[in-house]
C-alpha cells in the first residue's frame, strides 16, 4: 500500500496503517534513543513514548515540513533530552569501598546506568540510509567506548553529535528537530567534537580493532575464552595491552592497567572456580555469558563480559550484571554436566 494512503488512513484514526507506517523505523528509533541514553531499558521505553505521542499527534503532520522519518526522530530525540535532563534519572548510590579486598578499584567518570545492546538488535537498524553529513561508521558508532563518551556530553551536545554526525542529518533540520537557532546547533556541535577528539587522544594511541567476525577476531577471542575458562590468568594477561581498563557498570569505577587488571582476574579464577564462557555479540563487539562452575555440576550465571579489542590485544572489559543476559538470548543457568 503506498505510504500516501497509509498517511491518510492514518490520519482518519486507522491504527493499523499507523502500525504500519511507524513501525519500520522502529529499529532505527532503538539504536537512536540506546545511543542517546546509553540503557537498553530506557531506549525502549523512549520509543514507546515516541510512537505514542506520534500516534497522538499524527493527524496534525504534515509532509511539507518534513518527512515521517524526520518528524519520529525529532519526537524521539526531544523524549530522550528529557529523560536526560531528569534530575530523578540517575539516583546517587553510595559504595563502601571497604568491601572490595585489594587491589581496591579507582573511581572513574564512568556512566553507571551503561547497559550492553544485543547485535541482533541491529538488524535492520544500522542500514538505514545516512544523510550527507555522517562522519562516524555505523559500527563505531555504536561501539561501548563511543556511547559511553556520549554520556558524558552535555543533553543538547549529544543529541546534535547523534543527528549531524551519526545520522547526518543537516544544520537546518537538526535545528528544527530542537526547536533553536541554526548557529545554537552547530555551537553545539562543535563544543561535542572537540570534546569527543579529547576524549579520544587520552584514550591512547591504539591499533584498530580487526573486522568483526573475521579470523582475527576469531583468533583473539578464542585464545581468551580458552585462557578465561582454563584459569590461565598468564595467557590472560598475554593479551592485555598496557592501558587495559575494565568497567564494571553499575560500579562507577573498576581497574585500569595491565597489573591491576590482572589482579583482578586472578581473583575471580582463583580458589579453584572454573566458568565456561557462552559468546555473544554486543554493540558489535565480542561479548560472553560467564557461568561458574558449581561443586555440583550446576552452572550458574555471574556476569556478562564484552570485549573491547585492539589489533590484536584487548584493551578493555566491560562487565555487566547476569541481569542482561535474557537480552542476548542466554540463559541464567546452563545444564549440569
Amino acid at each position: 500500500m503506498a505510504a500516501a494512503d497509509l498517511l491518510s488512513r492514518a490520519r482518519a484514526g486507522d491504527g493499523e496503517a499507523f502500525r504500519e507506517l511507524a513501525e519500520s523505523h522502529r529499529r532505527e528509533l532503538q539504536v537512536h534513543c540506546y545511543r542517546m541514553l546509553g540503557s537498553l531499558a530506557d531506549a525502549e521505553d523512549a520509543v514507546q513514548e515516541t510512537m505514542l505521542a506520534a500516534w497522538r499527534g499524527i493527524d496534525g503532520f504534515t509532509e511539507e515540513r518534513a518527512s515521517l522519518r524526520t518528524w519520529l526522530y525529532a519526537i524521539a530525540t526531544n523524549r530522550c533530552l528529557n529523560a536526560r535532563r531528569a534530575a530523578s534519572r540517575r539516583p546517587v548510590r553510595e559504595w563502601d569501598m571497604s568491601r572490595f579486598e585489594a587491589p581496591v578499584p579507582t573511581p572513574r567518570d564512568e556512566p553507571v546506568w551503561l547497559q550492553p545492546f544485543p547485535d541482533s538488535f541491529l538488524d535492520g537498524a544500522v542500514d538505514a540510509p545516512l544523510g550527507p553529513e555522517a562522519r562516524y561508521e555505523q559500527t563505531e558508532a555504536i561501539s561501548l567506548a563511543f556511547v559511553t563518551a556520549l554520556q558524558l556530553l552535555p543533553p543538547r551536545q549529544v543529541a546534535v553529535l547523534i543527528l549531524r554526525d551519526v545520522l547526518g542529518f543537516r544544520a537546518s533540520e537538526v535545528a528544527g528537530m530542537l526547536e533553536v537557532s541554526i548557529e545554537s546547533a552547530n555551537s553545539a556541535l562543535k563544543r561535542a567534537r572537540a570534546s569527543m577528539r579529547r576524549r579520544q587522544m587520552s584514550a591512547g594511541d591504539h591499533q584498530p580493532p580487526p573486522a568483526a567476525s573475521s579470523p582475527a577476531e576469531d583468533a583473539i577471542v578464542a585464545t581468551f575464552a580458552k585462557a578465561w575458562e582454563s584459569a590461565d590468568v598468564d595467557a590472560l594477561v598475554g593479551l592485555l595491552t598496557d592501558d587495559v581498563f575494565i568497567a564494571m557498570p553499575p560500579e562507577p569505577f573498576g581497574y585500569e592497567g595491565r597489573e591491576l587488571v590482572a589482579r583482578y582476574c586472578a581473583r575471580q579464577l582463583g580458589a579453584g572456580r572454573r566458568f565456561d564462557l557462552v559468546p555473544a555479540r554486543a554493540n558489535g563487539q565480542p561479548a560472553f555469558g560467564a557461568y561458574l562452575r558449581g561443586p555440583d555440576g550446576a552452572r550458574h550465571a555471574t556476569s556478562f563480559y564484552v570485549l573491547t579489542l585492539a589489533g590484536d590485544r584487548v584493551c578493555g572489559l566491560t562487565r555487566f550484571e547476569a541481569s542482561v543476559l535474557p537480552w542476548f538470548g542466554l540463559p541464567r543457568s546452563l545444564p549440569s554436566r
